[in-house]
């Protein structure tokens, strides 16, 4: 009888190292760098090889996973953002403004809604960084969250937000992705940016030769779940519009011709839409203006936008198909502080 469960045993000890050994072989498995770096568009996400497993988004070799301090809004998604890089390389630090990425790196950036048992993956968005210059793919989740298929038409999703709010989610198509990620005609990352990533987390990257140096300025944007109250609005509000508009609304970008410049680094007060009156004074304007009234929030253009989810008004125009109530509250005050002449 002993020996017969000694046998049981060690049959077991087997299975358990082979589980084991499986189960470290999906964690250390790579990256083909083939498939990121070539021409070609991977029917599936798998094929990159950017996960050890699905729906837990295990990171496999040299996938590290990253969080921004004030991230960019998405009907309330929950996100899961990595970098690629493959061995041998490393990021160079310019300045406080975006990482400079190698040739063969990726940014891979999955959308999720609910939590625990009830989470569904919605789509990954990857940026692959190509000899050419960068290429963007969306990619949509199926039903059973065992992977995600090539969506170059973009698709609708009919969900829940966070806040309660049954929308129909939008997966952009690829040109879509274009308009956001463009500056000067080219495609370009605009989440990764120095200052709008955690110091600890950069220093982690420069310890293990992912990062050339942490650059000046790491993690100068405010923690945006950590705001209270009580906080200035002013960096809160600027930092929210850097990240969720001033990829277009900045020279080069999409929405150049608005004059508008909403950028972190941008001081001058009219080029923030602050006493400017609109370019084109269409619906959007909503019969206001100036792009910022001092002390007026209600009179103010911008708010205006970013306060409706109509086509036509709402502002940003895609990414978007419900109301950032926090956003436009941080906004509204950082108005109605400033100074009025």
């Amino acid at each position: 009888m002993r020996r017969g469960f000694a046998l049981l045993a060690a049959a077991a000890a087997l299975l358990t190292g082979t589980i084991a050994a499986r189960a470290t072989v999906i964690v250390e498995s790579r990256v083909d760098d083939a498939v990121v770096a070539g021409a070609g568009m991977p029917r599936t996400l798998s094929e990159f090889g950017f996960f050890a497993d699905g729906r837990g988004h295990e990171p496999a070799s040299n996938v590290h996973p990253y969080a921004l301090n004030t991230p960019l809004w998405s009907d309330g998604a929950d996100k899961l953002r990595f970098i690629y890089l493959p061995e041998g390389t490393q990021l160079t630090a310019d300045g406080e403004g975006l990482l400079q990425f190698p040739v063969g790196a990726a940014i891979i950036k999955t959308f999720a809604f609910g939590e625990g048992a009830a989470r569904r993956l919605i789509e990954t968005r990857v940026l692959l960084h190509r000899a050419d210059g960068w290429t963007a793919l969306p990619y949509r989740w199926n039903a059973e969250q065992t992977e995600a298929t090539l969506a170059l038409a973009g698709g609708r999703i009919d969900l829940v937000t966070p806040a309660g709010e049954a929308i129909s989610y939008a997966i952009p198509n690829k040109n879509q992705c274009k308009s956001c990620h463009s500056k000067d005609g080219q495609v370009i990352p605009i989440g990764p940016k120095a200052r709008n990533l955690p110091a600890d987390w950069l220093g982690q990257m420069v310890s293990t030769g992912a990062l050339d140096r942490v650059p000046n300025g790491a993690g100068r944007l405010p923690v945006w779940a950590a705001r209270t109250a009580t906080d200035s609005a002013a960096p809160l509000a600027r930092a929210y519009l850097d990240v969720n508009c001033a990829h277009c609304h900045q020279p080069g970008g999409g929405a150049s011709n608005s004059g508008l410049d909403l950028r972190w680094e941008q001081d001058a007060s009219h080029a923030l839409g602050i006493m400017k009156r609109p370019v084109a004074a269409g619906r959007g304007a909503g019969g206001h203006d100036f792009s910022v009234l001092p002390g007026q929030p209600d009179k103010s253009i911008l708010l205006y936008r970013m306060d409706s989810a109509e086509p036509g008004i709402a502002m940003p125009e895609l990414g978007k198909s419900s109301i950032d109530r926090e956003g436009v509250a941080v906004v509204r005050r950082w108005i109605l502080e400033m100074k009025t002449e």
